[in-house]
């Protein structure tokens, strides 16, 4: 029996001016599945995410989250959606717990999520640190703490690795690897790191110039033949990994 897709775009299109950054993109996402969304940037990716968010409205097309469109039910959509931007500003001079809190507040729940979201995300010993003074990593894992906070049914992450360091980034990745393993959340990754696709992410899409290149498993993007790619080089074999299968869809590195 096949899952009802969470989230579908059907034939969405964005443009800003002169600029048409998203056109005629056609994706569904399933419950529990990890998706990681690549692309260089001015690829689109984070137009696309915005939609699905809520935050932009399409210019043609429809985004259905659960079979229902963004109209008239933004109220659900935001209890079941969590977010963790690049970068999230918090309030410096609140302790790391009161800003648990205050976001917990939010969705009408109290201390003993916000201790679960904590332990979840290793910030125990921070608990009363202040916002100002965590590290980079820290910051991130508390954004990614508050995204969690609601349960939610769809997480979208925007790079939220993006600047850290190599440590700090596999703190992060294993704090999703537990909620894959735990939760039936869908996720959506945009990501400058190919490694950090092929880690979490069990389907891939890859994106340019508002559109989908190649989307699939890893799996089965690497073992696909490249004949139906345009050539930008001599072609020499089956892709032996995603940066190549990048390159060679694209003719650019993915933070080009």
């Amino acid at each position: 029996m096949k899952l009802e897709a969470i989230i579908q775009v059907k034939n969405v299109h964005k443009s800003f001016k002169s600029v048409h950054a998203v056109r005629g993109i056609d994706l569904e996402i399933l419950p529990s599945q990890f998706i990681a969304l690549l692309g260089p940037n001015g690829a689109g990716k984070t137009t696309l995410v915005e939609m699905i968010e809520g935050i932009q409205k399409p210019d043609k097309g429809e985004i259905l989250i659960s079979g229902k469109p963004w109209k008239g039910n933004e109220k659900e959509f935001r209890r079941i959606i969590g977010l963790s931007l690049q970068e999230t500003r918090f309030i410096d001079k609140l302790r790391l717990f009161e800003t648990l809190r205050l976001f917990a507040s939010f969705f009408g729940l109290g201390a003993e999520r916000c201790e679960e979201v904590m332990n979840l995300v290793g910030l125990e010993e921070k608990r009363q640190a202040y916002v100002v003074n965590l590290s980079g990593g820290q910051r991130q894992r508390l954004a990614l703490g508050v995204a969690l906070l609601n349960k939610p049914r769809i997480l979208l992450l925007d790079e939220p690795t993006t600047g850290l360091d190599p440590q700090a980034r596999r703190e992060v990745w294993m704090i999703l690897k537990k909620l894959k393993d735990a939760s039936a959340t869908s996720l959506i990754l945009t990501t400058h790191y190919m490694e950090e696709a092929e880690q979490l992410c069990d389907y891939i899409v890859i994106m340019d110039h508002g559109t989908i290149l190649k989307e699939g498993t890893l799996r089965d993007l690497l073992g696909k033949s490249s004949a139906d790619i345009e050539e930008k080089q001599e072609y020499k074999g089956p892709p032996r990994n995603l940066d190549e299968l990048f390159i060679e869809l694209t003719g650019r590195h993915l933070n080009e």
